[in-house]
Formats: structure tokens, sequence, C-alpha cells
């Protein structure tokens, strides 16, 4: 009987420590459009240490995606979303662009990872 009524207390315990878990390992994903000539959103807050995926999506043309400082190059296929892992392992600010010549306007396509402490 006494067992009964333990295995019935620890259960929601259980729960609540299954769903902390579950919580502690979904990844931070940030969607990103990118259509001519800019990203949207073009400014991406991180903390230093923190892991995020970042979705982008080409919405009117094959756009390229660069952040030189982290080594990341991919190329965004119209409607095809891309997922790039970034880790912030330095405190600062980072410039991401499109390195895919899209039209007049292509030098303003960019944005900003900004990483604090």
């Amino acid at each position: 009987m006494q067992a009964k009524r333990r295995l019935l207390l620890a259960a929601p315990l259980s729960l609540v420590a299954f769903g902390a878990l579950r919580a502690a390992t979904r990844e931070r994903v940030i969607q990103i459009e990118a259509r001519k000539f800019r990203f949207a959103p073009n400014v991406i807050e991180m903390k230093l240490g923190e892991t995020v995926v970042l979705e982008l999506t080409a919405l009117d043309f094959p756009h390229g995606f660069s952040v030189p400082d982290f080594k990341i190059r991919e190329d965004l296929i119209m409607g095809k979303p891309v997922r790039v892992t970034l880790k912030a392992d330095k405190i600062g600010k980072f410039g991401f662009l499109c390195d895919n010549f899209c039209g007049s306007g292509h030098e303003e396509m960019a944005g900003t990872i900004i990483v604090k402490a």
C-alpha cells in the first residue's frame, strides 16, 4: 500500500522533471527572411555561449548568407528554408550579408549579430 502511495506521489514530480528537461533541450530558432534588399530581422541578439538555429528563407531570389567572423556561408534557394547553427563564442558585433549579387541595392543587404556577456 505504501509503495502505491509513493508511486502516486512521485508521478507528478517526474512529469515536472521531464517537462523541465524538454524545455532545457529545446533549441532557439530565429526565422530570417531574405528578400531584395534586406534580411528581416537584420539584428540578432545572443548571449555569450548561447547556440541558436537560424532558419533562413529566400523569398524572391537565390540569395547568399555569409557571416565571415563565424565562418558561415550558405546558399539560399527560393522557398526552401536553410538551417544554420550558430554558437556565440565571442563578445561583440558581427556583420552578416548577402554575398550573391541580387541587383541594385545589394550592398545594403546586411545585418548584425550582437553577442553580449
